[in-house]
């Protein structure tokens, strides 16, 4: 970001923004901080919602935050304030050192070490992550209105609308710390969604869809996105339940990335240090099938986990996290790295553009293609409730999807529960598809796993 953001919507510019920080820090240092970090920041954006042609909600938002960070040694304050005034900085901060003063020590507590930080140099890069969309509301209603009524078109059975909605947001920010650390730069992220409903009394059945980017021209059309919601909801009607079975499961591209979010949660300095994850101690260890890696990107232009620095202003790097099924490398910022006695990642905030990928994928590894390799068995396509636990590995969710045998699917299938082991279902992802799909910072492609329970009826 360069230049004036006020003129791009914001109330706000950069020279600011840096100002507020320098004060902040100054402030701290007067009442004897040994050491402190601010990070101020500003988002502004306009959320639309229609339902069968109608608006429903029309809101703007736009907020403000001044978070600073003071140590007194090793003990640590935190305070916030939406109010920019000096008077509210001065208390602010006051407020954080006071908390510091009389906080116990804590040895891993501590900014980053210099050496870590990113450089002038890494915080000018730019990764062409801001895009404003000036879209009004009637703009915005008309998209939404465009995408629902696409859905509608697309068959008689599409007999209802939990609504469409379009959204667009914008945000920036600026960071600094007294060992030198300044960075900061602006971001966007828009989208167009929908969520159909087929069939009527207890045949009913809905799905949704949606298109995000950066860059509002990378949207899918609405006409695309409310035809493709339509029709995975009409997939789903006439579904029934399915005997209880052991049975290998697909889960698609979409649920996949939870996969991936598994594991990065199972291998994240807070659940380690803590010793709450199945995955202790795995450096060095294979955790996945072997023919399984995860790399990491953090420099991808447009990217939804695109940073080079992190949250503390840590530089971040490529890497391949995970190479052959075996973990190269742990999630750390730099309070979980020193409690585990290791140098931080670059993780404060979580991952940077994750891609999972299986070296036995070939190009026309697409659904269809997945599908035969399932030969008999279930297709998930939508997940419900949280039943993940890291510590002891053990995964169980309600789930719905198809019915898969001969390698085509044969019916839709609700109301049943998967469940396994996330420590055994690792080393049993049979293929992963070519059908790649990002969601967030994390892409995959569709999961095949060699066996998992289904209970049904």
């Amino acid at each position: 970001m360069s230049g004036s953001t006020i003129s791009q919507g914001f109330a706000f510019d950069r020279a600011q923004f840096q100002q507020i920080i320098d004060d902040a820090l100054a402030i701290a240092k007067a009442l004897g901080a040994t050491d402190a970090a601010a990070e101020v920041s500003e988002g502004a954006g306009l959320s639309v919602s229609v339902r069968k042609g109608e608006i429903e909600n029309v809101e703007r938002n736009r907020d403000k935050s001044l978070g600073i960070t003071v140590y007194a040694g090793q003990r640590r304050g935190n305070a916030s304030t939406s109010d920019f005034s000096r008077a509210a900085l001065d208390q602010t901060v006051r407020a954080a050192f006071d908390i510091a003063r009389f906080t116990a020590e804590d040895p891993a507590a501590g900014l980053p070490d210099p050496e870590d930080l990113a450089t002038p140099e890494v915080v000018s890069i730019d990764l062409d992550l801001f895009h404003p969309w000036a879209l009004d509301a009637d703009g915005a209603a008309s998209l939404a209105r465009r995408c629902e009524d696409a859905a509608f078109a697309t068959d008689r059975r599409i007999s209802n609308s939990e609504g469409g909605g379009t959204s667009a947001q914008q945000a920036h920010f600026w960071a600094g710390n007294s060992r030198g650390f300044r960075g900061g730069y602006a971001s966007s992220r828009h989208s167009i969604s929908v969520a159909p409903i087929a069939g009527k009394g207890s045949n009913m059945q809905r799905d949704a869809w949606y298109s995000s980017h950066r860059d509002a021209m990378d949207l899918a059309s609405p006409e695309a996105v409310g035809r493709y919601a339509a029709e995975r909801a009409l997939s789903r009607l006439k579904g029934r339940q399915v005997p209880t079975c052991e049975v290998p499961v697909l889960f698609e591209n979409t649920l996949a990335a939870g996969m991936l979010g598994a594991y990065v949660q199972a291998t994240s300095g807070g659940a380690l240090y803590r010793r709450a994850t199945f995955l202790l101690d795995s450096i060095g260890q294979q955790v996945m099938s072997e023919h399984i890696d995860i790399d990491e990107d953090p420099l991808i232009r447009k990217g939804k986990g695109s940073a080079a620095f992190d949250d503390e202003g840590v530089r971040t790097r490529a890497r391949r996290n995970l190479e052959a099924g075996v973990v190269q490398h742990y999630f750390l910022s730099t309070y979980s790295a020193r409690k585990l006695g290791l140098k931080t990642t670059g993780h404060a905030g979580g991952s940077q553009n994750l891609k999972l990928s299986s070296r036995l994928t070939q190009p026309g590894d697409h659904l269809d293609e997945m599908l035969r390799k399932l030969g008999r068995g279930l297709l998930v396509t939508e997940l419900m409730g949280q039943g993940v636990n890291y510590v002891t590995g053990d995964y169980s969710r309600g789930a719905a999807g198809y019915w898969v045998e001969g390698g085509r699917i044969v019916h839709p299938v609700h109301e049943v529960t998967i469940a396994g082991n996330l420590r055994e279902m690792f080393k049993q992802i049979v293929a992963v598809g070519a059908d790649t799909y990002t969601m967030g910072g994390k892409t995959v492609g569709s999961m095949l796993f060699e066996r998992m329970k289904v209970a049904g009826s």
